[in-house]
């Protein structure tokens, strides 16, 4: 102890987050369902919850710490408060407080069962082959040259890589799509998923829990969507129980800021030359948090502006929730009585 000093060594009150390494487990249990994320930026997250809430939802753990214990938490996990910068339209969801609920309440039971839970979406389309640049940077001898334009022309294809993120086992699947991403396509990816991966890791399943946004292929409102659902449940003789997002928070999909920022990092920097050259890039893609990724390509080609019967009701085995049922819906396997 030196004379400048008010305390002597180790005096004063305990830290709590050293003290109870259990503080911190139920600190990342209660935010983990309100982070959201860019997808092409792992760095940026944020939190729709105050200091008081966390500090009120760990008391539901049995946990009873301060804002002030909050915040260290907040700022040791490099959440700290920013001002917005008004660079982005977006819209709002009536239907927003309300599905967060149910998006909640599905993942914690479906957590504890012997079921897969699945987040699923498309990243965004690269071109493959033409030398084209991409954003980024890598360690180098010297700097890759490539085309002086990026011309779409120059390029062989373009690729749709659609994303299943297995959020028990924090392990992604990749399915390389050369085709146009429609409903039978994602439906492919997740039987190609089911069959290959799914089925051996849940053998006790009796359903699969998707979670995924509110638009593209796999829209709440595209009925070829739940057509194609119908399909797919019926040969795989399993049933499928959809959550969707809301719309305008897609960011919120576990895969968009588990996944595919990690995957946007392997593939910075140099250009793709070959599918198989963006199947070994994205497979290489690793986190510190234990994350593995697998990658296959898929070589079907899918029409667009398919359709359905206007009964197309009448062949689906579909339950809706009992809230907001637009975005909570289970479709079963049909049997021979029900075709």
């Amino acid at each position: 102890m030196t004379y400048d000093q008010i305390r002597r060594d180790g005096g004063g009150r305990p830290d709590t987050i050293k003290k109870d390494i259990g503080v911190e487990a139920v600190f990342l249990k209660v935010i983990q369902d309100h982070i959201a994320g860019d997808p092409m930026n792992p760095k940026i997250r944020w939190l729709n919850l105050t200091r008081g809430e966390v500090s009120e939802k760990m008391r539901g753990y049995g946990i009873n710490v301060s804002r002030n214990i909050v915040r260290k938490l907040l700022k040791k996990h490099n959440l700290k408060k920013r001002k917005m910068q008004r660079k982005r339209a977006i819209g709002k969801s009536t239907d927003r407080e309300e599905q967060f609920k149910n998006i909640i309440a599905a993942k914690e039971i479906a957590m504890k069962s012997d079921n897969p839970v699945i987040s699923i979406d498309t990243k965004k389309k690269e071109y493959v082959g033409g030398n084209l640049y991409r954003d980024g940077s890598v360690y180098s001898t010297q700097a890759i040259e490539v085309s002086d334009h990026d011309y779409s022309h120059l390029a062989d294809g373009k690729i749709s890589p659609h994303g299943i993120y297995d959020m028990k086992k924090n392990i992604a699947f990749i399915n390389i799509g050369v085709s146009a991403e429609t409903a039978e396509f994602i439906c492919d990816s997740l039987k190609s998923w089911w069959r290959k991966h799914g089925k051996n890791g849940y053998p006790k399943a009796n359903e699969i829990i998707i979670f995924c946004d509110a638009g593209g292929a796999n829209s709440y409102r595209h009925n070829i969507f739940k057509s194609e659902l119908q399909m797919l449940v019926n040969e795989i003789n399993m049933s499928i129980k959809i959550v969707h997002y809301p719309p305008y928070t897609s960011k919120w999909n576990p895969i968009e800021h588990r996944v595919f920022p990690h995957i946007t990092r392997e593939l910075s920097g140099v250009p793709l030359n070959s599918i198989e050259d963006a199947k070994n890039k994205i497979s290489s893609t690793k986190t510190k948090t234990g994350l593995t990724v697998i990658a296959d390509v898929m070589k079907n080609t899918y029409e667009t502006g398919k359709s359905v019967a206007k009964d197309f009701m009448n062949n689906l085995k579909i339950k809706f929730g009992d809230s907001l049922p637009k975005l909570n819906y289970t479709i079963s396997p049909m049997e021979i009585s029900d075709m």
